[in-house]
This record gives structure tokens, sequence and C-alpha cells, in this order.
């Protein structure tokens, strides 16, 4: 059986998506479920699940960034992001990514056990079939799925069950003021939603042949000395996703924006929620450089804008950059720059 995780900050929608999904049919079973986006990585890390259902705005933690931290860890992981909001550039960052489904809600069962479908396809056509002994032979890997109806006629065959999903058999949304109080979104009339309550996608191959939405490109911004990449990829052999880039952007902006505190890798990896190993294999892949070299690149570059006025001492400097030795500042900055901070200074 396919693994599955179900992470929302509303409880009805969990136990909605638990209840009225025929997960057996698919050939999938819950493993566990979760309340926000931290409690959902510690879940999923501890279940390694094939598939899983999220929203994308809960406590703590953004499904954004669950997402980012999951597909760089589980690359073969399947996920469906669940929303209450109409968010295109989220949408699209989010397929960027890797989901497989952007649905909004309220969703209904056809549009749920289409995602499903596609994620188990997914798998079967990466090779994984889910299934061990006793388990083998009930849908072979590579069987296709075909989308029925059995949500609906459960729907019927269960009035209690439809009132608790909003009395349409709908996964409902809960009030959001950037939907002024309605509690369906109308997107029926944009023709970027193609007439559904969900992002299509294509040109992915585990998109399943929906069109795809135009994603900027957002490369990783590098300090001047990050140019090693193509080596440290050797080195590591960690291959660049889109995932790990935005893990990576997300670890720079922490980088920069702590720069004059004493900044460790645990603390940045703690704050886009990976491993320090990972967050270090990932900095060498996409930047060619270490955590020690990214932070003191940034350090020089912020020190060498200090340096332009002359009312500040380099020992002030060094210390407004985040460095309590002004002798390891020395060495830095001429190790980074090639020339000491004062010949740096006198060439201004």
């Amino acid at each position: 059986m396919y693994k599955v995780v179900v992470v929302d900050d509303e409880p009805i929608i969990v136990k909605g998506l638990t209840q009225l999904i025929p997960w057996e049919k698919y050939g999938c079973e819950v493993v566990g479920t979760a309340e926000d986006g931290m409690e959902g990585l510690e879940v999923i890390r501890k279940c390694r699940p094939d598939i899983i259902f999220s929203d994308i705005y809960m406590p703590k933690m953004n499904g954004l960034l669950m997402a980012a931290a999951l597909k760089s860890e589980f690359e073969d992981t399947q996920l469906t992001i669940l929303t209450g909001y109409r968010d295109f550039e989220l949408a699209q960052e989010a397929i960027r990514l890797g989901v497989t489904r952007y649905i909004l809600k309220p969703s209904n069962m056809e549009e749920l056990e289409e995602a499903l479908c596609a994620m188990v396809q997914n798998l079967q056509k990466k090779g994984i079939d889910g299934q061990t002994g006793a388990e083998a032979g009930q849908n072979p890997p590579g069987q296709t799925m075909e989308k029925s109806n059995q949500g609906q006629i459960k729907e019927k065959s269960n009035p209690e069950k439809r009132t608790e999903m909003n009395g349409r058999g709908q996964i409902p949304v809960k009030d959001n003021p950037e939907m002024n109080g309605r509690e369906q979104m109308p997107v029926k009339d944009n023709p970027e939603m193609n007439g559904r309550e969900q992002i299509p996608v294509k040109g992915n191959p585990e998109m399943n042949g929906r069109e795809q939405m135009p994603v900027k490109n957002n490369p990783v911004k590098r300090p001047e000395q990050g140019q090693k990449s193509g080596e440290a990829l050797r080195e590591t052999g960690e291959a660049k996703t889109p995932a790990g880039s935005f893990l990576v952007n997300k670890a720079l902006e922490y980088m920069q924006k702590n720069y004059r505190r004493k900044v460790t890798l645990t603390d940045v990896a703690d704050s886009i929620f990976v491993s320090q190993w990972h967050l270090s294999k990932l900095l060498n892949s996409h930047t060619g450089q270490s955590f020690s070299e990214l932070m003191n690149s940034i350090r020089v570059e912020e020190a060498k804008k200090l340096l332009e006025d002359p009312a500040l001492r380099v020992g002030d400097v060094a210390e407004q950059v985040g460095f309590v030795d002004m002798a390891h500042f020395s060495r830095v900055f001429k190790k980074v720059t090639g020339i000491s901070a004062n010949e740096f200074r006198n060439r201004l």
C-alpha cells in the first residue's frame, strides 16, 4: 500500500480527507496526519509517505516551505497542495517546486480522487509500487487507474459525512478575509484556471499532461566567490533542483539579514527546517561554497560598503559586520578580496 500523510490546520479538512477518499481503491492508506507544517515535517520524516495532501497556509510553517524541504529531501514523494487562497504566484512557485496538483478549496471528491490517481500513476512510472507480500498483484505497477464517481456515490449514501463536508460533498474552506466573506471562490470565470478549481499543469511528465503555468526564472544569488558550482557538483554528486534552489535562496536571505550577529549552520538550517548536513550539501551543490565561505563573502561585501565612510575605523567596520576579532576580519577580508581592508579603502 502507498503511504499517505494529510497536513492541514483545519481538523474538519483532515477528518474529511481521511474518511471520505476511498484510499484502498487506489492502493493507499493514511499513515499519519498533522495540523501545522512543522508537525507535518516531523510526521513525514518519521513515516516516509509516498503521497501527501497539504494546506499551504498553516501556523509555524507554511506549506510552501514544507514542500521545498520535503521535495529536496524526498524527491519522489508526491504532493498535492490544498488552499483557500487564490494566489497565482503561490501556485506557480508550488508547481516549480514539483507539486503534482494545486487545488483550491472547497474541492470536490472528483478533483481529490483525480489528484490521488495522478500521484499514484507518477509513483508507478518511477517503479515505486508501494506493495509487498500479499498486497502485490492487487494493483500492479503501471496499471492505469480511471477516475470514478465513487466519492460522489459515497456522499449520497452517507448524509452525516456529507453534512460534515459543507453539505455539498466538498472539502470546505475556513473564513478568509481575502475571500470577502464568500465560502467558495469563483474561479470558473478565470481563463487561467481552465474552468476548474484546480491549477492545471503541463510540460512536466509528472503533471499528467495538463497546461503549465509560466514560471519566472529565479536563479540562486551567489556571492562573487561562488563560481565553483560545477566542481562542487562533481564532488558532491548532488544535482540542482527547484526545491533545492528555493531552500538555498531562503538560507541566503537569512544569512544576509543576520550577518551582523553570530550565525551558525544550525541557525540557518533551523530557519528552513532541514538538517545541518542537508543544508551543507545544498549550499555546496548550488553555490560551490561552504557555509563559512558564503558567510564570510556576505560580511566582506557589507564591509566594503562601510569602508567607503572615512569616519569609520576598520575595527568598527569589522564589528558591524559580525566579526569579534579584528585579526580574523583582516585575514578573511584579504583572503576574499586579495588585499587588506586598508588597501581597499586607500583605493577608493
